[in-house]
Order: structure tokens, then C-alpha cells, then sequence
């Protein structure tokens, strides 16, 4: 670790956890491209095989470290200069509804066919919500910023008994808040929402406070400390509460037959919404390795592919979701049908090559695009949103 203190351009540690993410998400979407015909189901199913369970629990660590940086990042934006501050208030609002719109419009059309009569409201519209609400929020004095953080994160499983009927008055603001489900028809689609943004709220306020571990005036080697400390002082709390199943997750762990059992049992943890568990286990190994990255002195080209990612997330997240549909339909038409109506992989390892392959496929087109966007981006600000 290194005790200099931050520079002034971009910073790389966040673009490489930002493009880890990105490749942890391709991985994910070539599963739930070609892999359709196993469900996992939320707590993972306990009867998925070790691989496949591994596997989608990696893809966990997307949404709360991509959303935690969401927050760090409108702190950064806010504070670009060390002693000024500018309001991130119309960016964020911005940021938001563009986010809204594309999870509406082009995350549909990606799944249109194989959902042509639902419409899901995913992880863009949650992060697409909490830019909105952190827009207000950020006004509010840093501490109250963080103490409703953590206020979220940690008490918002005391809210699972709560639960409405379809046709309730509160039912829809629920579900949007907290419990998701079918929220209703528009024209000929179901609209379906997968994840309530109130837990996920909670996790960007958390990133937003972490904010000032990134100033200019912070050495680095405190903030590698600090988080590392933070992410350790997750993981602790973490075996505490599930050790003794006291509490932050609704699914308690049990002693299997195997000691791998065992071990899928004790992090099989809720995602929708997110439990306590699940963002203490994702953040807990998350931030440290975000300090690793800051503290690895060589760059080598696997870090250069993660930060050239990480600096162009939107753009990159939307091409690969296209060329998926693309590669689907022309396996499709040369092999069938594999997998009952659909063509689909027949092992998890070709979901580890695929995603594999599908990360080399866009390294060159996603280096062409990250040097347009940081050479042209002041003459044309629309490619901040990518």
C-alpha cells in the first residue's frame, strides 16, 4: 500500500471495481441467456449443483457494489475540487430518468423474446430510483445522510412481515419500496418488478457518505485501512448475525451432509430485496478488494480491460445485452431447439466460456468508445450517461 494522496483525474480503483462488475454481469446475462432451463430462484434453490450455485453467487456482487459506487461517485461529482462544492441534485435527477427509460424501453426489447407479455422493472430501475431519491437526498446534512444509510440497511428485515394484497391502497408503494411482485397491466403487458429500491436507497446513501474516504486530502494508505476495516467489520457482523441465524436474513442456514452443502446453505441468501446478510457478505468482500486495486503499484492488461470497462459501464452493459440476443438466435437457427422450446447450454462451464468470450469480443470496441467519449465528452455531454 502506498501512503500518496489522490490524484485529481479519474480514479482508477473505481473503474476497475466498476468494470469487474460489468464482467461479473456479462457472466450472469450469458446464464439467464443460455441457461434458462435451470431456475435458481431467490434464495438459490437447494437443489442447484454446486457449480451453477458458485457461479450465480458471484453474479451477487454486481448490483450492491455497483450501486455503492453509484453513491461514491455523485460524492466525487460533487466534490471535484478540493474545498468547492457543486450540487449533484440535477445530475443525479437526470442520470436517473435516463436510466429509467433505457431499463423501459431498450432492457424490454432485449427480452422481449422470451417475456413478450411482461415488462420487469430490474437493477436500472433501481439504480434509475435511487439517483432520484439521493438527488433530494444529497441536500440533506452528511450525517443525517448516513445514519438513514445505515438506518435502511440494517433495520429494513424488521419490515418483512409487512405485507399488502393486490388491491390494497399500500400495495403498490410496497412493492415498489420493498416487496416487489406484479404491480399491474399496461395496454397487453404485466408489469413485474423484481427489485424494491427502498434496501437499495439505503446502499446508495452508504456510498454517497463513504464519499469523503476518496478526497484528495485522504492518504491512501487510511483509506486502503479504512476500507478494509469497514469491510471486516461487515463479514464480522455478518457471521455473528447468521452464525446464530439471530437475524438479517428470513432463510435460516442449516448443517447439510456435506461440507460444501453446508457451506451453500450458510450464504444462500436473499436478493429480492436484498436482505442485511446479503449486502454485509457482498460489501464485506467487496471493499477491501476495492483497496487492493488501488494498491496494485503495476497496471497489467486484465486491470486495463477492467478499468476500460469500469469508465464506460452504461455503454458497455447495454452492447453486450444486444449482441447476447444476437448470438442466441444464430445458435438458434443453426442448432434448434436444445433445451425444450429454447436453445440453451448443457453445462456450466460453457456459461464460464461464453462469458469469457463475450468479455474479449468487446475489450476492442469498448477501448475505441472509452478514448471517444474521454476525448469528446466536454464538446458533448450526452456521453456522461454512458
Amino acid at each position: 500500500m502506498t501512503n500518496e494522496p489522490m490524484p485529481s483525474s479519474r480514479i482508477a480503483s473505481i473503474d476497475i471495481m466498476r468494470g469487474l462488475v460489468i464482467i461479473l454481469m456479462m457472466l450472469d446475462h450469458v446464464r439467464e441467456r443460455f441457461y434458462m432451463h435451470v431456475r435458481t430462484g431467490d434464495p438459490i434453490a437447494d437443489t442447484i449443483e454446486p457449480d451453477l450455485f458458485f457461479t450465480r453467487i458471484l453474479t451477487h456482487f454486481c448490483a450492491p457494489i455497483f450501486i455503492f459506487l453509484a453513491g461514491l461517485s455523485a460524492w466525487l461529482y460533487a466534490h471535484a475540487k478540493e474545498g468547492e462544492f457543486r450540487s449533484p441534485s440535477r445530475f443525479l435527477f437526470t442520470r436517473g430518468l435516463v436510466i429509467i427509460l433505457i431499463e423501459l424501453v431498450l432492457y424490454y426489447l432485449v427480452w422481449a423474446d422470451s417475456f413478450p407479455k411482461y415488462l420487469f422493472l430490474q437493477v436500472l430501475w433501481a439504480i434509475g430510483l435511487c439517483m432520484i431519491a439521493l438527488s433530494v437526498a444529497c441536500r440533506f446534512n452528511y450525517w443525517v445522510i448516513g445514519a438513514l444509510g445505515f438506518l435502511i440497511v440494517l433495520g429494513h428485515n424488521f419490515l418483512v412481515p409487512i405485507d399488502f394484497e393486490p388491491g390494497d391502497l399500500a400495495y403498490i408503494p410496497w412493492a415498489i419500496l420493498h416487496d416487489g411482485g406484479e404491480l399491474g397491466q399496461v395496454g397487453p403487458l404485466t408489469v413485474s418488478l423484481s427489485y424494491p429500491s427502498l434496501p437499495w436507497f439505503g446502499v446508495i446513501l452508504l456510498g454517497y457518505f463513504a464519499g469523503p474516504l476518496f478526497a484528495q486530502s485522504t492518504k491512501a494508505l487510511t483509506r486502503q485501512r479504512m476500507l478494509v476495516g469497514i469491510g471486516v467489520a461487515c463479514l464480522v457482523l455478518l457471521l455473528t448475525l447468521r452464525g446464530f441465524n439471530i437475524y438479517g436474513e428470513t432463510l435460516p442456514w442449516e448443517v447439510q451432509d456435506t461440507g460444501i452443502e453446508t457451506v451453500m446453505s450458510f450464504i444462500n441468501f436473499t436478493k429480492y430485496p436484498p436482505s442485511l446478510d446479503y449486502i454485509l457478505f457482498t460489501l464485506g468482500f467487496g471493499l477491501p478488494l476495492l483497496a487492493w486495486f488501488e494498491s496494485v503499484k503495476k497496471q497489467n492488461s486484465v486491470l486495463d480491460l477492467m478499468q476500460t470497462f469500469g469508465s464506460i459501464p452504461m455503454f458497455i452493459y447495454v452492447l453486450h445485452l444486444y449482441v447476447l440476443l444476437a448470438a442466441y438466435w444464430v445458435l438458434f437457427l443453426i442448432f434448434g431447439p436444445t433445451q425444450d422450446e429454447r436453445y440453451g447450454l448443457d453445462s456450466v462451464l460453457w456459461i464460464w466460456i461464453g462469458a469469457g468470450a463475450l468479455v474479449l469480443i468487446h475489450y476492442p470496441i469498448a477501448k475505441a468508445f472509452a478514448a471517444y467519449k474521454h476525448r469528446e465528452k466536454r464538446n458533448k455531454p450526452w456521453l456522461s450517461f454512458f
